[in-house]
């Protein structure tokens, strides 16, 4: 199904850019591409002036106020860092030491973090992660987790996205179908998950199940061989799952194309998801010419897709009023231990 005739529909990209403005090259091929909308990495980072310069670069080049996306986790994962943003610890670090408060640390943490992408002119996280942890999880993945029970990170994530939301940023959930049981490194191998389909329900896509109202989500690169033998990211098969067993009719948006975990061009890379039907690609850290690639491949957002997108952007909001020094002082205040309700 194609887009609406004569409407102006969005590229079915989401792209990133090479470093701290755009360059003349990158703000004529995002004109012409129109991409849906934008990723940051530490590399387009340096004050909160020049970021702010930047994101207004890149909506001026698509003549619209594009979402801006960045992976702000906090620990290992956050692109903005001191001295200009807060520093945090890994999320299943801190959710451990909150304990009993963690749901309440959690929304303050993510809704301090919301504030700092506000202000430089971000409007989406990749986040709240609802991958469950396990034992075996792989380094890369394990402390980004909240939990190890998915009660527990339903829960937790949860709280990240009324942080996000209440702050004025799209939660992108991540990485759905789940996760947690790759034991690989999905940026250099194809991670295999063999674990039961009645496990995989229980388990891993329970939280995406209890969150799946959030507007936009994000997909896996990994083999559920219960399932299907290609990446979820590739299969039809795990996205219908996605769609109608989780119950998620947000935008759904690839992992980064440009992960070993896939093979291909990046152009067939990107024509495969879209065909098992995901509604956006997600390229970064590439070439121009191979970000053209890719963007010729992925065309333009199909009528549902173009649906869903709308419906993401609308759920975005003002900020609520909020003191943040306060918030700082009743998240230390919380995990302190001297928490009065």
């Amino acid at each position: 199904m194609t887009a609406t005739a004569g409407a102006r529909t969005f590229g079915a990209t989401i792209l990133d850019a090479e470093g701290l403005r755009l360059t003349p090259h990158e703000k004529s091929f995002f004109r012409e591409a129109d991409p849906f909308g934008f990723i940051l990495f530490a590399r387009n980072v340096d004050t909160p002036d020049q970021l702010r310069a930047l994101c207004d670069e890149m909506r001026a080049a698509v003549g619209r106020d594009a979402p801006i996306t960045v992976d702000q986790e906090g620990g290992r994962v956050q692109r903005l860092r001191a001295p200009h943003w807060s520093d945090w610890t890994p999320p299943l670090d801190f959710a451990a030491a909150a304990g009993d408060v963690a749901e309440k640390a959690m929304y303050l943490r993510y809704r301090i973090i919301a504030h700092e992408l506000r202000v430089v002119g971000i409007d989406s996280d990749c986040a709240p992660m609802l991958d469950v942890a396990t034992d075996a999880t792989h380094a890369f993945l394990r402390n980004r987790c909240y939990a190890g029970d998915p009660d527990t990170v339903a829960r937790l994530g949860q709280a990240v996205a009324e942080g996000l939301l209440a702050g004025g940023v799209l939660p992108v959930m991540k990485h759905m179908p789940g996760h947690g049981r790759a034991t690989l490194d999905s940026h250099h191998d194809l991670p295999r998950v063999t674990a039961a389909r009645d496990d995989l329900e229980a388990v891993d896509f329970a939280p995406f199940r209890a969150l799946a109202d959030l507007p936009m989500g994000m997909t896996g690169h990994l083999v559920f061989e219960a399932l299907d033998d290609a990446p979820a990211t590739q299969s039809p098969r795990l996205i219908n799952l996605i769609r109608d067993e989780i119950g998620f009719d947000g935008l759904l948006m690839t992992d980064d194309l440009s992960m070993n975990a896939l093979s291909g061009s990046y152009g067939a890379r990107a024509r495969a998801a879209l065909d098992a039907g995901c509604d956006v690609a997600l390229l970064c850290n590439r070439s121009l010419a191979e970000r053209q690639e890719a963007t010729e491949a992925a065309g333009r957002m199909t009528a549902a897709a173009q649906a869903r997108a709308e419906r993401a952007l609308a759920a975005r909001r003002a900020p609520d009023d909020i003191d943040i020094a306060a918030a700082r002082a009743q998240l230390e205040t919380l995990l302190s231990g001297r928490d009065d309700g």
